[in-house]
């Protein structure tokens, strides 16, 4: 298999690839924005996309610490569900109260693409064409909720 130094570099070079593909591609504002570390603005509310070597996924991770807000939060959300799945174009995973992988206490909507592996290249293709319209339409979604989060 491969050493940490490799796993690290293979990785590197598919988020590389995948910020050189989206970067034409402006937001939903019609500004630039850097894709694959797109950032909510608003604390402990984050867009997560993952490439590992069984599964890619993406989704909205809620991070508070309390986890009665983060509760509160997955409900917000809950109210924008039909938006959610409608921008989408599908229904996602809707997790409260499970463990990132540090033990902390996360809570998640997500959609996975399993079978695929950010290792082998001959993937990369699918990978970037499960994330790319998905991260799209959180960011529209998110351009049209966002002001309920803030505060």
């Amino acid at each position: 298999m491969y050493n940490r130094a490799e796993t690290s570099r293979i990785r590197s070079e598919f988020w590389i690839a995948f910020g050189q593909y989206m970067k034409p591609i402006p937001n939903s504002e019609g500004r630039r924005i850097n894709w694959p570390n797109y950032k909510t603005g608003v604390r402990h509310i984050y867009f997560r996309m993952k490439a590992e070597n069984d599964f890619a996924s993406i989704g909205i991770e809620l991070g508070h610490a309390d986890e009665e807000l983060q509760e509160l939060y997955f409900d917000q959300f809950a109210q924008f569900r039909a938006m959610l799945e409608t921008i989408v174009g599908e229904e996602w995973d809707w997790i409260l109260l499970d463990q990132n992988e540090f033990g902390q206490p996360v809570s998640r909507i997500e959609k996975i693409l399993p079978n695929v592996n950010v290792m082998n290249s001959d993937d990369w293709p699918e990978i970037i064409s499960f994330l790319k319209p998905r991260i799209i339409a959180l960011d529209e979604f998110w351009e049209n909720v966002k002001p309920g989060f803030e505060s």
